[in-house]
């Protein structure tokens, strides 16, 4: 029996190809997009990770993605390759020279090309900086995080505080949000009108002093 797809997904696809195109970081690929109640799932292969977190972004800022699944291969170029002793070096100089990386709070491995980062950190800023700092560099085939955000400050106030944060971003409309806080963590619930605005308010609970755990429930409510 023939699946059947819907015209939304259909016209989705279609978009997150053309968003994927359009982005001169992706570079040479040969990616394919699937659609199906909104999950985009991305296929094929790419010559950097750094193109495939760029692939990856492009879908999530095509209007009606709920998510996305990464499925992309990397295939390094024989121009690009580099040895595992030479990726951690180049690593463990990148997160050293980036001001919001403990690198003392680090530990990093290397293993074909895969660097996994573990250790525990303060902030949520200071987790993502951290893979930022080395998802560009040259021979990584895939980052695998793995540090824990252990804040040392305990929060006060914090469903109301996050309340005040919702209400003065320019890019959430927090009316449609619920909040709940638990100890140091949040579970954020409602619905919002896209992906981007789903991660701002994500991003707005792991900036308060003393969060730990973040569960973002937003649904994106296509309109």
């Amino acid at each position: 029996m023939t699946a059947v797809v819907s015209y939304v997904d259909e016209e989705i696809r279609s978009e997150v190809q053309d968003e994927i195109a359009w982005d001169s970081k992706i570079g040479p690929n040969t990616i394919g997009v699937a659609v199906k109640g909104g999950v985009a799932t991305l296929s094929g292969g790419v010559n950097s990770y750094a193109a495939k977190v760029a692939a990856a972004e492009a879908a999530h800022r095509v209007r009606g993605v709920e998510a996305v699944a990464n499925d992309i291969t990397v295939h390094i170029p024989s121009f690009a390759e580099r040895t595992d002793p030479d990726i951690a070096q180049a690593v463990l100089n990148s997160l050293q020279w980036n001001a919001w990386v403990p690198t003392n709070q680090l530990e990093v491995t290397v293993s074909q090309g895969v660097v996994t980062l573990k250790g525990t950190v303060d902030w949520l800023y200071q987790r993502r900086a951290a893979e930022d700092a080395i998802s560009h560099l040259a021979g990584v085939r895939a980052v695998m995080n793995e540090t824990r955000v252990a804040p040392q400050v305990q929060p006060k106030d914090l469903q109301q505080r996050l309340e005040h944060a919702l209400q003065r971003s320019a890019t959430v409309e927090a009316s449609g949000i619920t909040i709940e806080t638990k100890g140091t963590g949040v579970t954020l619930k409602g619905k919002v009108h896209s992906y981007a605005e789903r991660r701002a308010a994500g991003d707005a609970a792991w900036l308060a002093p003393g969060v730990t755990a973040v569960e973002n429930l937003l649904v994106v409510e296509n309109t």
